[in-house]
């Protein structure tokens, strides 16, 4: 175990030094890698033991959690941004934590998604759809009278995302007090959609999939399901982050589904993601396949929610003291930081008491393959793989020509996901791009494209205006 778990730290310490260590000293080990992880992950007998030594494998991790942050910072880590700083708090800790402590009563923070729905006076339905390949999605929907509007969640959250920011301020209220019909839908993995016709969660396959079956599956699921309900033949979709990756896919992977989109908008675009700021995902991008081929062998597929590297991760972007501990101890906001111009303290812990929502570890995989790549690309599973997979050593990209559904894209200066120069290329690439919009506040960043104190008046009111001239 000792030799498995000094093994772990030297890939933590080669993904730190963004593969250069291998690159430049172990040229033949870099390139083969990936393919004889990926081959001992495959084994019966590895993948047996996985399912009992996760736990052991993820104690004993524990105890390593007083790794020195000096040494990350001094193997290329310095540079990367940080959630708390003076230049984004403006000497307002002490305001931010007294707002956070005043909501802490709220009991939005453990009421359910229906519940939360009808408490604020909008009819709710759930459904369940499933997908080609087996898996039971569950999808909300606030039911009205005009055109039909799918949200799709970003990594880590849910159909919760687009109603915890309150009345006032959440994107499915608002699009339901304009008469709109609301579907709210849910990926595969997350904490509402943990089912398959005939795979359990406890089983590897079940987790075998990153944002490519999403796309590839779920969303065109989702979109058959919502038309044929309500009759119509097109619908307006909305995603953020991973909602808008997923698209995506789907628009270049299964292109008969863009004339079932009358129109879609980009909150925060990821595809291209080589200019990405997340320490989350720079830090440990260019070691994923090694990575997330070791995690499969000790039976971890899911983004646990608390462990060394966690731990590691938090003291590194968020630094120590009791607002680190309030902000930081949630996965999703120490992935893409917080931008504290649009915060609503005070909603955080109903914020907290919804998110995480769950996600694969091979989605965040994919995701860092795409930083070290520069490219938008299918998953790459390793030269051999590759070859039975796709035909050749390195995966296809995606097709974005083949995308001609109009879109919107919505994009700001401090995200850390979404940089303006892979937005830009993004824009250059895609076929229909109908619009390019910077939201104008310096420090909006990831999270606040769905949950900012201002989101009507820098989000909405530009969303409504488009979904009314693509009516």
């Amino acid at each position: 175990m000792a030799y498995v778990i000094n093994s772990f730290l030297f890939v933590l310490a080669i993904c730190a030094c963004r593969g250069q260590l291998l690159d430049r000293f172990f040229p033949s080990v870099a390139s083969s890698a990936r393919e004889q992880t990926t081959s001992i992950a495959g084994q019966p007998l590895i993948g047996a033991i996985g399912k009992t030594a996760g736990d052991i494998f993820a104690g004993t991790l524990n105890t390593f959690s007083r790794i020195p942050v000096a040494v990350a910072r001094t193997i290329g880590y310095r540079g990367s941004p940080s959630i708390i700083n003076n230049r984004n708090l403006f000497g307002s800790s002490d305001r931010i934590i007294a707002e956070y402590k005043s909501g802490l009563g709220n009991e939005d923070a453990v009421l359910s998604i229906g519940e939360l729905i009808v408490k604020y006076g909008y009819p709710f339905e759930e459904h369940e759809v499933v997908t080609e390949d087996g898996y039971i999605l569950k999808m909300f929907r606030i039911p009205g009278n005009g055109s039909v509007v799918l949200l799709m969640h970003g990594l880590f959250g849910g159909a919760d995302d687009f109603v915890i920011a309150g009345q006032k301020s959440s994107l499915a209220y608002l699009l339901a007090n304009d008469g709109y019909d609301v579907w709210l839908g849910n990926a595969r993995g997350n904490k509402y959609s943990r089912r398959h016709i005939s795979l359990q969660p406890s089983e590897a396959v079940f987790w075998d999939f990153s944002w490519h079956e999403i796309g590839s599956y779920d969303l065109p699921a989702m979109i058959d399901y919502s038309l044929h309900k309500t009759n119509k033949r097109s619908l307006y979709y909305i995603g953020h982050s991973q909602g808008t990756t997923t698209f995506f896919v789907m628009g270049s992977q299964r292109p008969e589904y863009n004339k079932k989109v009358a129109l879609m908008i980009a909150l925060s675009p990821n595809a291209y993601m080589t200019e990405v700021k997340s320490p989350f995902v720079r830090l440990f991008a260019p070691g994923t396949p090694l990575i997330h081929a070791v995690l499969k062998i000790f039976g971890v597929y899911e983004i646990p929610s608390d462990n060394v590297l966690m731990r590691i991760l938090r003291t590194l972007v968020c630094g120590l003291g009791p607002l680190s501990e309030i902000l930081c101890n949630n996965v999703l906001m120490l992935s893409v930081g917080v931008g504290f111009t649009e915060l609503n303290a005070t909603n955080l812990p109903v914020i907290f008491g919804h998110e995480p929502c769950g996600a694969a570890v091979k989605q965040v995989a994919h995701y860092g393959q795409e930083f070290v790549s520069g490219e938008f690309q299918q998953y790459d599973y390793g030269s051999e793989m590759n070859l039975q997979k796709y035909g050749s050593e390195v995966p296809p990209n995606y097709p974005l020509e083949r995308l001609t559904a109009p879109v919107s894209l919505f994009y700001s200066d401090s995200d850390w996901m979404a940089d303006p120069i892979d937005v830009d290329k993004l824009y250059n690439r895609l076929p229909n791009c109908i619009d390019i919009h910077k939201v104008p506040s310096k420090q909006f960043n990831h999270l606040d494209f769905i949950w900012a104190k201002n989101f009507k008046s820098l989000i909405y009111n530009r969303v409504v205006k488009l979904l009314r001239a693509f009516s």
